[in-house]
């Protein structure tokens, strides 16, 4: 998509009340951002959008510049992805209602689809940063990109601690890019930004005000494989981010911790409802696989995108298959199908999950689609 193009997918994202949902009613009414937002205001009464969203956007389309507002996104190194752009993120693609369009500081590369959120209080207690350090630096060294929201405590210390390590961390803002917050970050934002990226769906400008965080946790365990709390009290915004994700399909884990402390009652709660301890950094990257992570990103750099993999790919799901059954239905010979499995789970495209059954990835990666 060519930038006179996204500048209006990033006009829609300046109105309020045009979310994923509404903004595709959009695109498929009238076929086109720039179509939608030239239409004239009798023209959006037939989409179905109620009075007042349309009258929110009338009002935004007279007050702002589109111009304007993508120079400011050009002065201030920003990079726009939509839907369209076969960079924006792969999981984050997979949640329901993902946001049309984010905004970057910084790089989203092909591996940081191996990553990891950790998220807990702003009162972090030693035994906290302890563990937040342990943790990210396994992370780090096993090349798993780390997630957090680039808050104070728990979330300020993974980023910390995946910046010391060498590796790469991605900060989630609930507030434009351009405004950092906590404002004492900025220094370490702009580390970020030259070791992985600082991401948004709100549009520059937007300042960091209280409604916005709790949504934009959906992205931090959007965007990854599983989410870790470190300490958290019981009504704690971090576990707003490990509801969103055992919605997502995400795991969940959380560190023990004293059950008369305050800090460790929101991780305690999450594993008596079911959560994975967090026992130690070894076992998490075994319960993921992400000590598999830099074998599996090198496989698809040195081996390239088969007919017979992408073949693989769209007969398999989440729903596991027996290898008899993929022989059956691709016609393929026994000695083809067998080798390409056992490629494919070198890339981390299928698991074996028992019995010869297999599972493919969610959303067929980009390259390996027809």
């Amino acid at each position: 998509m060519n930038d006179a193009t996204k500048r209006y997918w990033v006009g829609f994202s300046y109105v309020k009340g045009i979310g994923a949902v509404r903004f595709q009613t959009l695109l498929d009414y009238f076929g086109s951002a720039e179509a939608a937002w030239n239409a004239p205001a009798d023209a959006w009464q037939a989409t179905g959008l109620g009075q007042k969203t349309i009258d929110n956007f009338i009002q935004v389309r007279g007050q702002i510049s589109l111009d304007l507002i993508w120079e400011n996104i050009l002065k201030h190194d920003i990079q726009v992805l939509t839907w369209e752009d076969e960079h924006y993120p792969r999981r984050l693609k997979e949640i329901n209602q993902p946001p049309p369009v984010l905004y970057l500081r910084g790089a989203y590369l092909p591996q940081d689809e191996w990553c990891v959120a950790l998220v807990g209080t702003r009162r972090m207690t030693p035994y906290g940063r302890m563990v937040t350090e342990d943790v990210v630096t396994a992370l780090a060294a096993n090349g798993v990109t780390v997630v957090s929201g680039l808050a104070r405590g728990v979330d300020a210390a993974a980023h910390q601690a995946a910046l010391n390590a060498g590796g790469r961390t991605l900060a989630v803002l609930g507030s434009g890019v351009d405004r950092i917050y906590p404002p004492e970050h900025r220094k370490m934002a702009e580390q970020i930004a030259a070791q992985g990226a600082v991401i948004s769906d709100y549009p520059p400008g937007t300042p960091p005000e209280a409604s916005n965080f709790p949504p934009r946790n959906r992205l931090i365990s959007g965007l990854s494989l599983a989410v870790i709390v470190v300490e958290a009290g019981r009504k704690s915004g971090a576990l707003i981010t490990a509801q969103f994700a055992a919605e997502q399909g995400r795991e969940v884990f959380a560190v023990p911790g004293n059950i008369n402390a305050p800090h460790s009652a929101g991780p305690n709660n999450l594993i008596r409802d079911g959560a994975t301890p967090l026992l130690s950094p070894g076992e998490l990257l075994q319960a993921l696989k992400l000590d598999q992570a830099p074998a599996q990103q090198a496989a698809r750099q040195v081996f390239p995108a088969e007919a017979g993999e992408k073949r693989l790919l769209e007969l398999l799901s989440s729903e596991p298959v027996h290898v008899d059954e993929i022989i059956n239905r691709t016609g393929l010979p026994v000695e083809e199908v067998t080798a390409t499995l056992t490629l494919m789970e070198l890339k981390g495209l299928v698991r074996q999950v028992g019995g010869m059954n297999y599972v493919g990835v969610r959303e067929i990666p980009e390259e390996y689609r027809t």
